[in-house]
C-alpha cells in the first residue's frame, strides 16, 4: 500500500536521521531539499548517486515525487541556471519531481552511509570512525573476520567491475582496513599513520603512490561512483522498510 508522506515530513525525517544540522558546517554542498514539487508529496522516491539529466529523466519516467541523490546541484557558491544546469532544473520542474541531496552526512553515517555499507560488505568488526575531514571523521576502519587477499577484497567491493587502481604494497594477508569513499586518496596518509593493512577509497592519485610503497600499505581505489552507491541504496531500503515509501535505485555508472 502506498504511504502518503508530505515533502515537509520527508525533509524532517531525513534531517533527523542523517544528522544534517550537525554535519553541514563541514560540507561545501547544500544538504537537504534543493528543489520542491508542486504536490508537496514524497511517497515515491528514486535514489541515485548523481543528479544529471539521465537520473532526472528516469525518476520522472518512474513517476517519482522525489529524486534523492548524493551529489546534488549546489556546492557552496551561487549557480547560474544556464546550460546544463538550466536543462536539469527544467526537467525537474516539468516532471514535477523534487530533488533532495545529502553529501558528507551520507558518507559519514554510521549505518546508512557509504563507508558503513562497504564495511558491512566486507564484514568488518570493531568498526570505528576514521578519515578526518575538516575536523570530522567521515570514514570508518575495522578488522576483517579472517585474512583476505587484496584481490578478494577488490572483488567484494567492486563485483565484476575492475577497480581504478590497486597498490599491492602491504601484507598479502589483509586484516585491518580503513575506508573513505569517493575522492579521498590523501587519506591513505592517515591509514599509514594508524598502521592499517589496507586503505580503500574511490579515486587514485599519483601523489600517494610512493608514500604507500615506502610505508608498506595496500590501497584499493574502487571508483568514485562504485564506492558511493552504498549510501543511496541504504537510504532507499530504509525508507521502504521502515517508513512504507515506494523506492527504487537508478544505477547510472560512470566508470570513474
Amino acid at each position: 500500500m502506498r504511504l502518503n508522506m508530505r515533502l515537509t515530513e520527508f525533509d524532517r525525517l531525513l534531517r533527523g536521521a542523517l544528522e544534517l544540522a550537525a554535519a553541514t558546517p563541514q560540507d561545501s554542498a547544500y544538504n537537504g531539499l534543493q528543489v520542491a514539487n508542486s504536490r508537496g508529496e514524497a511517497a515515491r522516491v528514486a535514489c541515485a548517486v548523481d543528479v544529471c539529466l539521465e537520473s532526472i529523466r528516469r525518476a520522472v519516467e518512474w513517476k517519482a515525487d522525489v529524486l534523492f541523490v548524493h551529489h546534488g546541484l549546489f556546492w557552496g557558491k551561487p549557480v547560474a541556471f544556464t546550460g546544463f544546469q538550466y536543462r536539469r532544473i527544467r526537467e525537474l520542474v516539468s516532471g514535477d519531481c523534487a530533488l533532495y541531496a545529502v553529501h558528507l552526512p551520507l558518507d559519514a553515517h554510521s549505518t546508512l552511509g557509504n563507508n558503513a555499507g562497504i564495511a558491512r560488505r566486507l564484514g568488518l568488526r570493531e568498526v570505528q570512525p576514521f578519515g578526518e575531514h575538516r575536523g570530522v571523521k567521515i570514514g570508518c576502519r575495522g578488522e576483517l573476520p579472517e585474512s583476505l587477499s587484496l584481490e578478494r577484497v577488490a572483488s567484494l567491493c567492486c563485483g565484476a567491475h575492475a577497480p581504478l587502481g590497486l597498490l599491492p604494497f602491504g601484507p598479502q594477508a589483509i586484516r585491518t582496513v580503513g575506508i573513505v569513499s569517493g575522492g579521498a586518496p590523501q587519506d591513505a596518509l592517515q591509514a599509514i599513520e594508524e598502521g592499517l593493512d589496507l586503505f580503500i577509497s574511490g579515486e587514485p592519485s599519483h601523489t600517494v603512490y610512493h608514500a604507500c610503497l615506502e610505508a608498506g600499505i595496500n590501497a584499493l581505489f574502487g571508483g568514485h561512483y562504485l564506492t558511493e552507491v552504498w549510501g543511496v541504496k541504504s537510504v532507499g531500503e530504509w525508507l521502504a522498510a521502515e517508513h512504507g515509501l515506494e523506492t527504487c535505485f537508478l544505477d547510472i555508472p560512470t566508470g570513474l
